[in-house]
């Protein structure tokens, strides 16, 4: 994150006496990115967090993966996928490398317990639904669009709507998600021509205090295995904290596409980077206004990247077949650019109403024997007229 945020009490100073009402001391807690060096905050528990009375091994995480296969234009029709069970239970791996791994979910039920990815940062776009991210940072509520950017080292858990659809994409990331450094000055800050600013991050809204006895389950995933932890006390019992890292909601609909007078390139829509990977976003916006401007996009290659889209709206300007919910897989290796006719086809449109989140590796991407059995097999020869 890039700017200072707080809720709830803190002591006017770090690291000193913040007595409780019967007189003991709230529970410091830094949580920090890069050792000391990276964006932190500073949380007061009302018990040491610290105090776990048992440690159960949940369950290794083993995804099974597809065999070597020809090097091929792929395309996934995710809309199948059947909804079901938790947010973290309900997802289902596509793609991974090892910098990224990329699933879909329908969840239909709350967390019971709280959840920490312990390498990495979280993305969860929220393609339908509404609902509660709840943390030790408070309450945030989402709506379709949303990204929820969720810090490794925050204990979080999904509370959907009842009676609400539920469909996120999802990417865990082994590294940190931030705005990309092109986008912000020396101080951090937002600059003027970048496509979101700190007006448009929304922060948790509320800090709930939990004080409350029992038997509470932290389930923390590390060395591609999930460890489940249990608590005598309630972890959410943070009353304030402050600082730079936080979990927040960026929505889809407030990044302000950059257009121009002929077609601009991918790194226009970047929205976030991080290592390994870029995610951008196709978003409504005006075409190319050149006189002579072809608005779909020229053949390209991609040298460096695997190329992934997913689909979230409208009609994409330069592919067909395509429906909500369609994830196409573009390797590095060979070619790919517009189905024929919409290059041609193109011409004199004046805007697009696309909505469409990319992410784009720089190692190969391996797919899972989930993702096979959502794969239009025909998809790799779509480009014959």
């Amino acid at each position: 994150m890039t700017y200072y945020y707080k809720l709830g009490n803190i002591p006017h100073k770090r690291h000193t006496q913040f007595h409780q009402p019967n007189g003991s001391l709230y529970h410091e807690e830094l949580i920090g990115m890069r050792g000391f060096s990276g964006i932190q905050s500073l949380l007061y528990h009302l018990r040491p967090p610290t105090q776990i009375y048992k440690i159960l091994d949940q369950t290794t995480v083993d995804i099974p993966y597809e065999e070597s296969s020809p090097l091929r234009h792929r395309h996934l029709r995710t809309a199948t996928v059947k909804a079901g069970r938790d947010a973290i239970q309900g997802r289902i791996p596509l793609l991974t490398n090892a910098d990224v791994c990329i699933s879909v979910a329908r969840p239909t039920e709350s967390m019971s317990y709280w959840y920490r990815f312990a390498h990495g940062d979280e993305v969860i776009f929220i393609h339908d639904g509404t609902g509660v991210l709840e943390s030790q940072y408070g309450i945030l509520r989402y709506r379709a669009g949303d990204y929820l950017i969720i810090p490794t080292g925050v204990l979080w858990r999904i509370i959907p709507d009842t009676n609400t659809e539920q469909r996120m994409l999802v990417i865990e990331a082994n590294g940190h998600v931030e705005p990309p450094t092109r986008y912000l000055n020396r101080y951090g800050q937002f600059l003027e021509h970048a496509p979101y600013n700190e007006r448009d991050i929304r922060p948790p809204e509320e800090l709930v205090t939990h004080d409350e006895a029992g038997e509470f389950e932290v389930r923390v995933k590390a060395r591609d295995r999930i460890t489940s932890y249990l608590y005598h006390y309630h972890p959410l019992d943070v009353v304030g904290w402050d600082g730079h890292l936080y979990p927040f909601a960026f929505n889809i609909e407030d990044f302000e596409p950059i257009t121009g007078r002929i077609h601009q390139p991918p790194p226009v829509h970047q929205t976030f980077e991080a290592p390994g990977f870029v995610l951008c976003s196709f978003v409504p916006r005006l075409f190319d206004y050149h006189p002579q401007a072809i608005p779909a996009p020229y053949n390209h290659s991609n040298v460096d990247s695997d190329e992934v889209i997913y689909y979230v709206a409208g009609n994409f300007m330069s592919r067909k077949g395509i429906e909500v919910a369609s994830i196409t897989i573009h390797p590095s290796g060979i070619p790919h650019g517009p189905h024929p006719g919409m290059y041609e086809g193109s011409i004199g449109k004046e805007r697009t109403e696309e909505l469409a989140v990319m992410i784009d590796t720089f190692r190969p991407l391996q797919f899972t024997k989930y993702a096979l059995q959502l794969e239009d097999k025909d998809y790799a020869y779509s480009w014959i007229a």
